[in-house]
């Protein structure tokens, strides 16, 4: 007699034989997804899902939403080239016009958009070195807490990094306050020290090339930028020919209840870094700038996937359906009911520390009632010693992305 290994067992095996230590959602989640559609994903083992991964936001639409499936049916079907390296296509015109319809007015009336290796992290070094090039200048403003891709330039500018290069700032928020007073007065300290780091001439913080922010912190866990307080930002940067950079890789596309994040606040960025939900659920990433910017020389910033036909067409396909179907207010409204009830479960269960969000990007910071005060684990938000604690939020931020629930 014969015994056959299990199909999901034996995969699932050989996985942990064959690849890296790094493997990260794959040590979770132990599961062989084979179909998929909408918020629900079937494994190997009969079981239905659903995914509040998302792609990592990734997938706007949910999984092969029809609208997208079509796109690269249609290029498939019509012979053209898949791979074309920065050469001009009618795919990749039918993409640029449809993005530039969603940007910001004040962007988009006088942008240019370099496409990049198809991972947000490499549009992120794109845009640090399109700064620098046009400033002349090469140090970087970011935050604490900020996460920007996992290559050595973007890793600078996160917050579990050590660099050289880059100015650190305090990025505000309620729960766990750097100042530890929360609300609108901690929101103005943080603008302060800001404003403090670049004009007092003994900080050691020479004029940088750029300010990189994203509008609501991902990986930091799910902290939302103060209007008010980007906006101050966004003045502090403009006063001092500063370019600032919004990432907006994960709060993109309708995620946060507006189509780019940076809306809420009514802040034009000089340059946005744009990827994940843009390719529609395939491998893109684009740096949107302000055309005084660009000042490169040819083959500056290159990348050989960088004409990705078939996430040009998903790409194009999926910003027409949100933008046409509304679903970023859509996104908005189920946000506002979900936070709405965790708030109410928070109340009712000391473990959850705190509940916040914009939109459907959402996190929840579950903590350990009994621990002693000011500790990683507990809920008390104390003074500055009280920074962001690691291991402090369930899962990562991508795991609490919703992404997928912006289907109408």
């Amino acid at each position: 007699m014969v015994v056959t290994e299990p199909v999901p067992e034996g995969i699932l095996r050989r996985q942990s034989a064959r690849e890296s230590a790094a493997r990260t959602y794959a040590r979770a989640l132990p599961i062989v997804p084979v179909r998929a559609r909408g918020l629900t994903i079937e494994g190997a083992d009969g079981r239905r899902y659903l995914d509040c991964l998302s792609g990592a936001g990734a997938l706007a639409l949910g999984h092969n939403h029809p609208v997208v499936l079509e796109a690269i049916r249609n290029v498939l079907d019509s012979g053209a080239p898949l791979q074309v390296l920065d050469l001009a296509t009618p795919v990749k015109d039918a993409f640029v016009t449809e993005l530039f319809r969603t940007l910001p007015p004040g962007l988009a009336d006088h942008a240019r958009v370099q496409f990049c290796g198809p991972a947000g992290t490499d549009a992120v070094e794109a845009a640090l070195k399109l700064v620098r090039a046009a400033t002349g200048r090469t140090g970087v403003l970011a935050f604490t807490g900020a996460y920007h891709g996992m290559t050595a330039g973007s890793l600078e500018v996160s917050g579990g990094a050590g660099d050289v290069r880059v100015a650190r700032l305090p990025y505000p928020q309620d729960y766990r306050c750097p100042f530890g007073v929360g609300g609108e007065r901690g929101a103005e300290l943080a603008a302060r020290w800001t404003e403090s780091v670049l004009d007092d001439p003994k900080s050691g913080v020479r004029r940088p090339a750029g300010m990189i922010i994203e509008p609501v912190q991902g990986e930091g866990g799910v902290i939302p930028a103060p209007d008010a307080w980007l906006r101050r930002m966004r003045q502090i940067t403009a006063d001092r020919s500063i370019p600032l950079i919004a990432d907006e890789v994960q709060t993109g596309v309708g995620r946060t209840g507006a189509f780019w994040a940076v809306e809420h606040s009514g802040v034009t960025p000089d340059v946005m870094v744009l990827s994940k939900a843009i390719g529609g659920s395939l491998p893109l990433a684009v740096v949107v700038y302000r055309e005084e910017l660009d000042v490169w020389q040819p083959g500056a910033h290159a990348g050989t996937f960088r004409g990705n036909q078939l996430a040009m067409a998903a790409g194009a396909a999926t910003l027409a359906f949100v933008r046409e179907n509304g679903l970023a207010d859509r996104a908005a409204v189920l946000g506002a009911r979900i936070l709405g009830r965790l708030r109410r479960l928070a109340e009712e269960f000391p473990c959850v520390g705190d509940v916040r969000g914009r939109g459907l990007m959402i996190g929840v910071e579950m903590v350990d009632p009994e621990a002693p005060s000011g500790s990683a684990g507990s809920d008390e938000t104390g003074g500055a010693d009280d920074v962001h604690p690691a291991g402090a939020m369930s899962g990562s931020a991508e795991a609490r992305g919703l992404g997928g629930a912006h289907r109408p």
